[in-house]
């Protein structure tokens, strides 16, 4: 459990007495108690260090290993639903833009130097001592001996130039599935070694010892198998063939794809408001990833897991009432599970009235990672991401008091643990994980994002349970329960508090909208004002999702509103019309970024892909990605095409009308969107 330094004042069991500060938003004295005394982050780590054991690829017997551990967590917690919801998946299925995957298998693999005689010298990789050492969606193969030839990137023809590729296996930089195409496909490779480096980020390349996560293409034309080595591994071999020497390898993997299913471990902690009962706060994580995967995402998983044991023993004790909504606990694969979830069981999704997202919440020190509340989408306004940031703001605020003073209420602190605080950032949003799933518009379901970055051992060989911290573990977990039992328990009420919560961070993003106005020109300024007018009205219109404001509170905000106006120099023009008016396809939910498959790739070609502007455009404050993730998002067939570039402008910096249009042409073109007004 978490430490409690301070019992419950008497008479302060409504929110907030006792000062502003005392207790978390929307929480009250005993709530804010029970959580904290009972949460436990020794826990959450003895589940990431279960999880940690397993490879827990989609489909697999290791991702089943890893969800009988979660279920079986479940069952003892009280919980007698406990269940996987199956969905199957066989490389033909879809469920909205993803193409299902099927699952894959790997039983035994090993890759060996060998001399000239075939005799073995050196092992350079193998399942059973780290699965990590072969690349996710190999094949079988039995290479008794092939050359190494060094490609380099190997994804240009140039990488090839002048050499025999032709039954050898090639070394490359690059992840293997960049590389296949060209050195299997085209040129006849036997198979792939990569050395391809961790994500870039401070301490990219930094460790030349570290192995990386590596992938092959699910749905390649040319199937093969990779190895994975460290870079350190990778330049020794490279420097013994600059020197002339010849270097022969045996490869043997039993691995492959066969149909299965996408199972996701699940239960529920029913509402019991004959009102609102049936709406559903989602806990989410995806339980996918290699082993050892502590941070990333064992680290999510077991914090969930934590989340449903503490609430509830804390209902079953009478510590905490039952709740008004459901709670619910999904654990699956990372994104296309989630995809086939809320494409594929829209009966569930219908119901979903918030997630609450974690994925990687444990690094310690050693990780480098800093913790993170992310916000959804600007195109998806919603007073969720408002009260996540207040609530990890009192977090934030009760840690570092303890870390100062070695004094406050609920420093959270675990025994094994560290007594930092932990400072979380709200930020905006960042893309790479399955919040972007429920934040797509044709789903509309507000989630906000637990989550750390950097971690410097992200996807590889050392993202190993010794490098969390279970303290911090415990504090996410008691953040994310504070979090989703408020959602739950949000009664018209709490309109007061909820505007509350609003009207402080508007007036902070008053002040970024002014300063990011000084920086632009007088066009784009008036746009953000606008835009900035429009979206904060749209936050406190978002609050009817749960709650019913009085019109007292209606009253407060718009006087609120009018002097934001003024605060922003809200223009007396009107906003700039024009362009075509799209709708989205209501048969293919989702977004473009599916896990190991491109919708538009798939339905345009992979040149016309690559020749888009907009995913690659790096003139404003986020990135590519971002732009097209929101541009799809902006469709809601009511936006012109320029009505959505300002948007786009106003979110994340300018950005050429064209580049916007064009996109948008070519999500018309893969059969994403219809012309025409709703």
């Amino acid at each position: 459990m978490l430490l409690v330094t301070a019992s419950v004042p008497a008479g302060a069991e409504a929110a907030g007495q006792g000062g502003p500060d005392r207790f978390p938003p929307l929480l009250s004295a005993t709530e804010t108690a029970a959580l904290a005394q009972e949460v436990s982050g020794e826990s959450a780590m003895r589940t990431v260090e279960g999880l940690s054991r397993q490879h827990r690829m989609r489909g697999s017997s290791g991702f089943d290993a890893a969800g009988e551990l979660i279920l079986d967590g479940l069952r003892r917690a009280g919980f007698v639903d406990a269940a996987r919801i199956v969905l199957p998946a066989d490389g033909e299925i879809f469920y909205g833009t993803q193409r299902s995957r099927p699952a894959w298998n790997a039983r035994f693999a090993e890759l060996w130097e060998i001399d000239a005689s075939g005799t073995r010298v050196e092992r350079l990789g193998s399942w059973d001592e780290a699965p990590l050492a072969l690349a996710q969606d190999s094949e079988s193969a039995n290479v008794a001996s092939a050359e190494l030839v060094d490609v380099g990137a190997g994804t240009s023809a140039s990488d090839y130039d002048g050499k025999e590729i032709a039954g050898r296996i090639v070394l490359t930089s690059s992840q293997p599935g960049a590389a296949a195409e060209l050195a299997v496909g085209k040129h006849g490779a036997a198979g792939i070694v990569s050395w391809a480096q961790n994500q870039k980020q401070a301490w990219w390349g930094e460790d030349e010892s570290l192995v990386r996560w590596g992938h092959l293409d699910t749905f390649a034309k040319s199937k093969t198998f990779a190895f994975m080595v460290s870079p350190a591994r990778a330049r020794a071999l490279r420097d013994r063939l600059v020197a002339g020497e010849t270097i022969r390898l045996s490869a043997f993997v039993d691995a492959g794809a066969e149909p299965g299913a996408y199972s996701i471990p699940t239960a529920t902690i029913s509402g019991i408001d004959p009102k609102v009962g049936s709406e559903e706060i989602v806990f989410s994580c995806h339980l996918d990833h290699p082993r050892p995967g502590a941070n990333d995402n064992a680290s999510g998983c077991a914090t969930i897991l934590e989340v449903a044991r503490t609430l509830s023993k804390l209902i079953r004790e009478g510590r905490l009432p039952p709740p008004r909504r459901t709670l619910r606990f999904v654990w699956p694969p990372e994104i296309e599970g989630t995809h086939a979830l809320l494409a594929g069981r829209r009966d569930l999704a219908a119901n979903f009235k918030a997630a609450i997202h974690l994925d990687m919440v444990g690094g310690g020190p050693e990780t480098r990672a800093v913790f993170h509340v992310t916000r959804g989408p600007a195109s998806l306004p919603s007073l969720v991401h408002d009260l996540a940031a207040a609530q990890a703001e009192w977090v934030s605020d009760q840690t570092l008091a303890y870390a100062a003073t070695g004094v406050a209420d609920f420093p959270l602190l675990a025994a094994g643990g560290g007594k930092e605080p932990l400072r979380a950032a709200a930020v905006e949003l960042t893309m790479g994980s399955d919040h972007e799933v429920y934040n797509d518009s044709s789903f509309g379901i507000p989630a906000v994002y637990f989550n750390d970055w950097p971690d410097r051992y992200i996807h590889t060989d050392r993202d190993v349970p010794s490098n969390l911290d279970p303290t911090k573990l415990g504090r996410v977990a008691f953040l994310a329960a504070v979090t989703g039992w408020s959602l739950a328990n949000l009664e018209d009420g709490d309109a007061i508090e909820l505007w509350r919560v609003q009207r402080s961070a508007a007036l902070r993003r008053a002040a970024t909208t002014a300063e990011r106005q000084r920086r632009i020109d007088r066009a784009e300024a008036d746009n953000l004002a606008r835009f900035a007018a429009l979206h904060e009205r749209a936050l406190f219109d978002s609050m009817a999702r749960f709650v019913t404001p009085s019109r007292a509170v209606v009253d407060e905000a718009t006087r609120l509103f009018a002097a934001f106006d003024k605060l922003v120099g809200l223009p007396s023009t009107p906003a700039r019309r024009g362009g075509a008016v799209y709708r989205r396809h209501s048969e293919h939910p989702g977004t473009t970024s599916t896990f190991g498959y491109s919708w538009l790739s798939d339905h345009l070609g992979a040149e016309r892909v690559a020749a888009l502007r907009l995913p690659a455009y790096a003139g404003g404050r986020g990135s590519g990605g971002e732009y097209a993730y929101e541009a799809l998002n902006l469709v809601n067939g009511k936006r012109s095409t320029v009505e959505i570039r300002d948007s786009l402008a106003a979110i994340y910096g300018p950005v050429p009308l064209e580049l916007v249009e064009e996109y948008i042409e070519a999500l018309h073109d893969a059969g994403l969107l219809l012309l025409g007004a709703r």
